[in-house]
């Protein structure tokens, strides 16, 4: 446990091998900043704040519209390239840094082959091609460099230390191809001419390209895009580089040699010639590379043993190519219908769960319809069993998240400190009603309060003839009987009914009750706007009633009514209604009474009978008629 400063945060470090980046929700005190992060010292400040054992200079107040996201880094530490320390896996430039490699990684591997194949290309701009040659060298060493200085995760803790940082590259295999790929074989040109092939070592950096694949599929909301971009990728890639192939053996045997080759040069089929042009060259050589590769059609037979070798080798990279891409597509296919798949098996469960116990038709069609909501919003039935693989605290985080938005909402919790809230967002729980359902009646036992999240609710009589209210986003209702405020004690004052598909954000009395012993400041609050609330409720329904009556006597009699026995009949009812109030708990007061005396004969019964048992082989039969009597009308 660290100790408290003067921020309250939940801080959670989201790494993983991938290196995602990192993030911390503060809950700030407008005091000073700090850098604890303890979610149980916190809880303990917010409690000493609201028993007035701690005084700010400013109330700690609107709590949800001080909730920010910031990145660890940037809250952290400063690193300024001249004082530059290390660089966070997880940080935004870091990724943006890996895209420039990729770009020059693809670069690489994509022209070095083609200009070694098609000189011409590579003579005629030859200018271009250097300057992006050692612009891309220049990548090269400086990704070197910032590998040297790029933390990594060792037992979940993200390494900074300098010297530890370069012994753990050092040791990599990823040194050691980075090392390879900058050799500087470009002083063969003296011996070799102006040749591109001297520099096919920098293709052995390829791997951060997979890495750059691996963070984007972590980082992007459409991985599966992702992985078929880079299959194709790779394919065009194979059969780019199987096309340069086959124009160099076709070169080194002779063009129009034979039929297998290409065609022809300009000295063999003339200066006009469409074989002549270096798209032409290029275009025919991919064709058949993609018919070689995939075997969807016929080409020209070898001649020679070479280009029968050439061939051969040809189609065992086409039937391995072939079972790459039926098995990665067929992987691509069953990971973008896997939701839909588990869904519509969930459902087509229930519906043969219904036909064998013969549900009523119409109760099968609202359960149908349902379903059909969950998948058109998206909503997942099983929210809670999906956050339970996560840790503790990143459940918080998002808890925090997703109740956000609610919680401003609703009045009653605006002002509250910040720890009641962080406390209330923990224990809220999501609850779907369809249209129709009624989410309590009036008498029932109270155990939840609710917010309403989205949606209408409406207050009903007990029938559902009448609407008193109407409940929509921000509402919340359920505190009264949760408290245990009303005459009723713990049961329902109302009854609330959804009028369309409505989410509401569930919080059970135990947790109530909890977080409240907690906060006795808060709690006297709370039940002060619970029980103004239940008067002017009743109040409300005083004067419809009166009015009612009052309004039959005139239609039967035909007389005005003063304003005077309108009050009077109120002062009546509301003179009752503490009657019935003083009676509810006299009896509540005796039968607790009654219950310990009969606790209390009980227990002296038994210890009679037991001692009974000691003396005797069985008791008395009029001593175990009493006891059976009495525990029959316990």
């Amino acid at each position: 446990m660290s100790r408290f400063g003067n921020t309250l945060s939940v801080d959670t470090e989201m790494s993983a091998v991938n290196s995602n980046r990192a993030s911390r929700v503060h809950f700030e005190d407008p005091v000073d900043e700090g850098d604890d992060t303890d979610l149980v010292s916190k809880k303990n400040k917010t409690r000493y704040w609201s028993k007035g054992e701690r005084r700010y200079s400013e109330a700690e107040k609107a709590f949800l519209s001080r909730v920010r996201i910031r990145s660890v880094v940037g809250h952290s530490r400063e690193k300024k390239f001249g004082c530059l320390k290390y660089f966070d896996p997880g940080e935004d430039r870091v990724y943006l840094w890996l895209l420039v490699v990729t770009a020059a990684v693809l670069y690489n591997i994509w022209t070095i082959i083609l200009r070694t194949a098609f000189s011409q290309l590579n003579k005629d701009l030859f200018i271009m091609w250097i300057v992006l040659d050692y612009t891309c060298d220049i990548i090269y060493v400086g990704d070197v460099i910032a590998s040297m200085r790029t933390g990594f995760l060792e037992e979940g803790i993200l390494q900074t230390n300098n010297r530890k940082i370069r012994k753990h590259y050092f040791r990599s295999a990823s040194f050691y191809l980075d090392a390879a790929s900058i050799i500087p074989l470009d002083f063969l040109y003296i011996f070799v001419g102006l040749n591109p092939a001297v520099r096919l070592n920098r293709i052995i950096k390829f791997h951060r390209f997979w890495h750059f694949l691996d963070r984007t599929e972590s980082r992007t909301t459409l991985p599966n895009v992702i992985r078929i971009a880079s299959l194709v990728h790779f394919i065009l890639m194979i059969i780019h580089w199987n096309a340069c192939i086959y124009f160099m053996v076709s070169q080194a045997i002779g063009f129009g040699t034979d039929s297998w080759v290409y065609p022809g040069t300009q000295a063999q089929m003339g200066p006009n010639s469409t074989y002549n042009s270096l798209s032409r060259q290029y275009i025919y050589s991919f064709y058949w590379s993609t018919l070689t590769l995939t075997t969807i059609g016929e080409v020209t037979p070898p001649q020679t043993t070479v280009e029968y070798v050439i061939v051969t080798f040809d189609y065992l990279i086409g039937v391995l190519l072939f079972a790459t891409i039926v098995g990665n597509v067929g992987n691509i296919i069953t990971n973008l219908n896997a939701t839909r798949l588990d869904f519509q098996n969930k459902m087509d469960g229930v519906k043969a769960y219904m036909r064998f116990h013969k549900i009523p038709q119409d109760l099968q069609k609202r359960v149908i319809k349902w379903f059909d909501y969950l998948w058109t919003y998206k909503k997942h039935p099983d929210e809670e069993e999906i956050l339970l693989s996560l840790p503790d605290k990143l459940r918080a985080e998002i808890a925090i998240n997703v109740h956000l938005d609610s919680l401003r909402k609703v009045t009653i919790f605006q002002d509250c400190e910040s720890g009641f809230l962080c406390e209330l967002v923990l224990r809220l729980r999501s609850q779907l009603f369809s249209p129709g359902d009624y989410v309590c009646r009036k008498g029932e036992v109270g155990r939840e309060m609710y917010i309403v999240n989205r949606g209408k609710l409406e207050v009903v009589s007990e029938r559902g003839t009448k609407i008193y209210a109407v409940l929509e986003a921000g509402s919340y209702f359920g505190e009264i009987s949760v408290l245990c405020m009303s005459s009723a004690g713990n049961r329902r004052t109302a009854s609330v009914r959804s009028v369309g598909y409505t989410e509401l954000f569930c919080l059970s009395k135990n947790d109530l009750t909890e977080v409240l012993n907690e906060y006795p400041i808060i709690k006297e609050e709370i039940e002060k706007i619970a029980k103004e609330k239940l008067e002017n409720d009743k109040r409300r329904t005083s004067m419809a009633f009166s009015r009612t009556e009052v309004g039959k006597r005139d239609t039967s009699e035909g007389s005005m009514v003063d304003d005077n026995v309108v009050t009077k009949m109120i002062e009546k009812i509301e003179k009752l209604e503490a009657d019935k109030e003083d009676l509810s708990t006299k009896l509540q007061k005796q039968k607790s009474e009654y219950d310990e005396r009969l606790v209390t004969l009980e227990t002296a019964l038994s210890e009679l009978l037991r001692k009974r048992s000691n003396d005797e082989s069985s008791p008395s039969p009029s001593l175990k008629t009493s006891s059976e009597s009495i525990w029959k009308k316990r």
